[in-house]
């Protein structure tokens, strides 16, 4: 069984979406399995500064065409934004999953990411 789908199945639903923390987020980024992250604030936010690896995919683009350029539907996806008080990964969780997506919100995002010591590239 891969880390993504042990993380999945060990978070409840809530809003239904599967929200992920910081040490959630590190087990899928260390264990080597593929994964899509996707960065869902504006492009203007992703060229500030992002989380490497990320791909810029803004929550309000997402819809079944972007998603199905930009994503396999096997992908296991992390999304995330600013922080436990930005709402865009919650709605962008919500919009990838209704189109069949299997997603995970990292919902601590750029400003959790950075408290930890980590950097965001450019």
């Amino acid at each position: 069984m891969s880390v993504c789908s042990e993380v999945a199945k060990a978070t409840p639903l809530k809003d239904g979406v599967k929200k992920i923390t910081y040490d959630q987020f590190m087990k899928i980024r260390n264990s080597g399995e593929p994964y899509t992250l996707l960065d869902v604030l504006p492009s203007d936010s992703y060229a500030k500064g992002h989380i490497e690896g990320a791909k810029s995919f803004p929550v309000e683009t997402i819809n079944k065409a972007t998603a199905a350029s930009m994503l396999a539907k096997d992908s296991n996806v992390v999304v995330y934004c600013g922080s436990f008080q930005c709402g865009a990964s919650t709605d962008a969780a919500r919009k990838l999953s209704a189109l069949g997506y299997d997603v995970l919100d990292y919902k601590g995002g750029l400003k959790e990411w950075q408290e930890k010591g980590n950097l965001l590239v450019k």
